[in-house]
């Protein structure tokens, strides 16, 4: 009997929502099974999946719709949890949603300036949303792909423009929310030529939570692929995200990926600009973007403002150089970027819940950093230093030999 897949790359070039991943996961050979009883243990009001071949474009696909009841429950990220956590839930589809949503809490707290445990979720934390998340970890775990060792590579991600209406009324797309995910991950974006929101706040998450790597599809022995459908045709291209399924050939241990290294020199730029062109270089597409002070003709101090592109960001990445900063120019030149595969798990301190990533070099953890944020919390809970529950959190996470539940 041949090993499970350990290779998914997912084209989310067309765009990515929770209801089109999971269609797409089906549609490739997730167990539909697995996923309705994983549903039917959230103690919510009733969630039912229902999946029905359509057609996008001509093309064939699946459409996976959550339906629930209308619900009066206001939920915040605390209250999410406890319904992942009551389910009994499989511990990898579990602790991926619970990552999951633990990324669309950070991402909301930082776009509106609150803490995390007062941001009402509105459309993230509606009943679909929690099918969906819930839905696409029980997917990915029937697939094979929140085992440690798994290999998932996401393409550049396609987010739209114009503007959405929302919770909070009129907003640009990508919406908020959408933006500081896909920033945070350093995923490589394009608007995908619609006029429309392509990527919801929840296919974001979910594409950081479960991405190694970004780019194209990585060297693999085909098993499956699946195709799942969005709501709508659009104009210019089919409203679908693919999956490509499959077993990984020639892999090193580590990830490699050809990207440009954008740099210039600049004397001229005020000192007070410099945080903000490094995120509009970010905003623009990035991996990436960092300055270091030089010495220029006749002594001059300067800046060397230099990123990291895929080549396909490339020209957005120069313009917004150009745009936020002085420079008349920048020098361009092809780079071979290697980097561990990465995953993210969650220890608890006495209680006290820390995300901690993880770097693989083929089946051995050899770097593990707890997120600072979550330290200085538990450190102020249970009345420690945080160089010591720093230290307790990475020792916690080295020996954390389970499945590979995925970074948030």
């Amino acid at each position: 009997m041949r090993a499970m897949p350990d290779c998914l790359w997912i084209d989310a070039s067309h765009g990515a929502a929770g209801d089109m991943l999971l269609g797409s996961l089906l549609d490739a050979g997730a167990s539909l099974d697995v996923v309705r009883e994983a549903l039917a243990r959230l103690s919510i009001e009733p969630v039912e999946l229902t999946v029905e071949p359509v057609r996008r474009h001509g093309l064939r696909a699946s459409l996976a719709s959550i339906r629930t009841s209308a619900s009066q429950v206001d939920r915040n990220i605390d209250d999410v949890l406890s319904v992942i956590s009551a389910a009994g839930l499989a511990g990898p589809v579990g602790d991926f949603a619970s990552a999951v949503f633990r990324g669309l809490a950070r991402a909301e707290a930082r776009v509106h300036g609150a803490d995390e445990s007062t941001i009402g979720f509105h459309e993230v934390g509606a009943l679909d949303a929690i099918g969906d998340v819930v839905g696409c970890a029980a997917a990915l775990h029937s697939l094979g792909m929140l085992a440690r060792g798994a290999h998932v590579v996401v393409s550049t991600v396609a987010v739209g423009a114009g503007s959405s209406r929302s919770a909070h009324g009129q907003l640009p797309v990508p919406v908020p929310a959408v933006v500081e995910l896909l920033a945070a991950a350093g995923a490589p974006v394009t608007s995908g030529g619609a006029r429309r929101e392509l990527c919801t706040p929840t296919g974001a998450a979910l594409l950081t939570g479960i991405a190694d790597d970004w780019g194209d599809c990585p060297a693999m022995t085909l098993a499956s692929a699946g195709v799942g459908a969005g709501l709508a045709d659009d104009p210019g291209h089919a409203n679908v995200t693919r999956v490509l399924v499959g077993h990984a050939t020639g892999r090193p241990g580590w990830n490699e990926q050809d990207l440009n290294v954008m740099e210039s020199t600049v004397d001229d730029l005020e000192p007070r600009l410099l945080p903000g062109l490094l995120d509009e270089l970010h905003r623009a597409g990035a991996l990436d973007a960092w300055s270091a002070p030089v010495s220029m003709r006749r002594g001059r101090p300067g800046q060397l403002i230099t990123a990291l592109v895929a080549p396909a960001d490339t020209d957005a990445v120069f313009a917004a150089l150009v745009r936020h900063s002085p420079t008349l120019g920048a020098r361009v030149y092809p780079v071979a970027r290697r980097s561990l595969s990465r995953d993210q798990i969650t220890v608890r301190l006495d209680g006290i819940d820390v995300a901690v990533k993880r770097g693989w070099l083929g089946e051995q953890v050899v770097t593990v950093q707890p997120e600072f944020a979550d330290v200085a919390r538990a450190a102020e809970v249970l009345g420690i230093a945080q160089r010591v529950a720093l230290q307790r959190a990475a020792d916690e996470a080295r020996q954390h030999a389970g499945d590979r539940p995925l970074r948030d």
